[in-house]
């Protein structure tokens, strides 16, 4: 489709209907998820959780971790910030020694900062690539000969940005590209040993990613209401939605899919400029 040419019209919006789980798929295996205190990270811990899987749940809140492994029946919480260099050898060791290994590493914290290329300061150049692509790369090489003993699997949450070029966050595009790459190389070298690695590239999904970015009430709010129109299918994501994705990634069902990124995204990466 050519620059200036309209976009095709939406669909009606389809509300969100969580999907019918079968209790159990995940019985027996060990699950790690990092910004495990909120967000996509939250709502893929408790799905989890539902389908009966050992978690390990990792966050800098270790108050709301506490009340995520009560809601999810059980589990060890590695209160740590993802970017300390101590942090990959202590969320393994606490897999390991509590549950025996590692089936599935997600790493599903990240940070987004607003800034054009021009006005990007080097600190929040230095933070987001920290977070966003050092420390699930740090922590995908540090489980990976327990993956590999268990022919596990890594689902990375990365974004839409890493699809497509938005005007205004260059940094944050930048990382989730990388991180995407990133997921594509590991699989390469990983496949030999059994050990899967993709990722979900979530559109504008309602957590509180962009507050915590600096949005405050009223912008976030109309950013919501805006990506009704940016998205085809007319409304934005849900956590619980991504997890869906995350789940199946992680499954058997998935069993011959390594090195995707899987856009969840209400067809927002097959839109044109607007």
């Amino acid at each position: 489709m050519a620059r200036g040419q309209p976009c095709p019209k939406k669909a009606a919006p389809v509300p969100y209907t969580p999907a019918m789980t079968t209790q159990g798929t995940f019985a027996g295996k060990v699950v790690v998820v990092t910004g495990a205190s909120s967000g996509i990270g939250r709502a893929t811990a408790l799905a989890f959780a539902r389908e009966g899987a050992s978690l390990v749940v990792v966050s800098r809140d270790a108050t709301t971790l506490a009340e995520v492994v009560a809601e999810a029946g059980g589990g060890a919480v590695v209160a740590a910030d993802v970017t300390s260099p101590e942090t990959p050898a202590w969320v393994v060791n606490e897999a390991v020694s509590r549950f025996g290994g590692i089936d599935v590493l997600v790493n599903a914290a990240g940070i987004i900062g607003t800034a054009a290329t021009d006005t990007t300061p080097d600190e929040l150049y230095d933070r987001m690539f920290a977070i966003n692509v050092r420390a699930p790369f740090r922590l995908m090489r540090e489980a990976f000969p327990h993956l590999k003993a268990r022919q596990g699997n890594v689902v990375n949450v990365s974004s839409v940005n890493g699809l497509r070029a938005f005007a205004g966050v260059a940094v944050y595009c930048s990382s989730k590209a990388a991180l995407d790459h990133l997921s594509r190389c590991a699989a390469l070298d990983w496949a030999p040993h059994g050990v899967r690695v993709n990722c979900v590239n979530p559109g504008v999904t309602v957590t509180n990613l962009h507050t915590r970015g600096g949005m405050d009430g009223e912008r976030y709010a109309a950013f919501l209401q805006r990506a009704k129109e940016t998205h085809p299918l007319g409304r934005p994501g849900q956590a619980d939605e991504i997890a869906d994705a995350i789940l199946f990634l992680a499954s058997d069902r998935a069993a011959w899919i390594t090195g995707d990124t899987m856009a969840v995204d209400g067809g927002r990466h097959l839109t044109c400029l607007r």
